[in-house]
């Protein structure tokens, strides 16, 4: 006999989610298992911030647990996006989860990776145009795409830093998507904040295990599909999504310019991100994270909530935020670089 609605929608609301969470929970711990047994282990060295070989690729759990989870919420849901639309999030995270997984087995070169993605971004771009969204985004939405899966990629150096990120901007994106009745949205934001919660129990200071690119690009695929379909039925909400992301977006964004901007290999791995010059000055990586969840607590979430709110004032309050992390992001870098330059005289003295 069919559940009554009601059960049905508590069910879907709170089953899945957890069901993600638990998932997530033995599928990580077998990843680390994996990870021993064919040597997949990140090694310290001068542009890596931990001091022990870590294994990697433990954002494998999160894209299985998110799979079946987001798929079976959406199938259970009296309303739902459009087939083609469900399919192509699905295929999208499918086919930047696995450019990823080989990246973590075997390096791949920089353009084939970026051609799986663009290739999956463009799927899921292609599914919304041919939801009713006009034809002139897809230029804007392959950028997006390609610079969240790679930003969030950007943003995975140290321990427990982006699945926080992750847990903070999908559960934001929940809320968002329950304030414009959109609960089949909501249910899949907040698996996949829940399934990134059974990683982050592994990889929180000290980490047991690294997300790798596996899981890196596929929460930054999710990210932009999520904030996307959010924008697609009430585009007033991309500005509080946006500011979610704030602190993630600004460092890598400000650290990609500074290095193009000084002639270097900007595609090139290096620690020059906020995060890393301040592990590198000597913070802890809890201490780091709890300054970039500072942020996010402290600035991002009643930012964001005043911009759903009121959605007159979105645009000046997102600027207003990136203008201020920016702010915050140099002073806090040249702090870093005078501080490291102390320590170098001091050394040679």
């Amino acid at each position: 006999m069919a559940l009554p609605v009601s059960e049905t929608d508590r069910f879907t609301a709170i089953g899945w989610p957890l069901l993600a969470l638990l998932l997530a929970l033995l599928l990580v711990r077998a990843a680390i298992a994996y990870a021993h047994r064919r040597g997949l282990l990140d090694q310290p060295g001068h542009r890596r911030s931990h001091i022990l070989p870590t294994p990697r690729g433990g954002g494998l759990g999160v894209v299985v647990a998110t799979l079946i989870c987001m798929s079976g919420a959406w199938l259970m849901r009296p309303e739902r996006w459009p087939p083609g639309v469900m399919i192509s999030v699905v295929g999208a995270l499918a086919l930047v989860a696995l450019a990823g997984w080989w990246d973590d087995h075997q390096p791949l070169p920089v353009w084939p990776r970026l051609g799986a993605q663009l290739l999956a971004v463009l799927g899921f771009s292609l599914a919304l145009v041919a939801s009713g969204l006009s034809g002139w985004w897809l230029p804007l939405l392959l950028g997006a795409g390609a610079w969240s899966i790679n930003l969030h990629n950007f943003m995975d150096g140290i321990d427990g830093l982006l699945a926080q990120q992750a847990i903070f901007v999908t559960s934001g994106l929940a809320l968002l998507a329950v304030d414009a009745a959109q609960p089949s949205l909501a249910i899949a934001a907040a698996v996949v904040a829940a399934a990134t919660l059974g990683f982050w129990g592994y990889n929180r200071p000290p980490a047991r295990i690294f997300m790798g690119d596996v899981g890196s690009g596929s929460l930054g695929l999710l990210i932009f599909a999520l904030s996307a379909m959010l924008w697609r039925q009430q585009p007033a909400l991309l500005w509080p999504a946006l500011i979610l992301c704030s602190a993630f977006v600004t460092d890598a964004s400000l650290t990609l310019l500074t290095r193009i901007w000084r002639g270097r290999r900007w595609q090139a791995a290096h620690r020059e991100h906020l995060y890393q010059w301040l592990v590198r000055s000597g913070a802890t990586h809890g201490g780091v994270d709890a300054a970039y969840m500072g942020w996010n607590l402290l600035v991002a979430a009643p930012a964001a909530w005043l911009a759903c709110s009121h959605p007159e004032v979105a645009l000046p309050v997102s600027i207003l935020v990136y203008l201020g992390a920016a702010a915050i992001w140099l002073a806090l870098k040249r702090r870093c670089l005078r501080r490291n330059l102390s320590k170098d005289r001091h050394v040679v003295a």
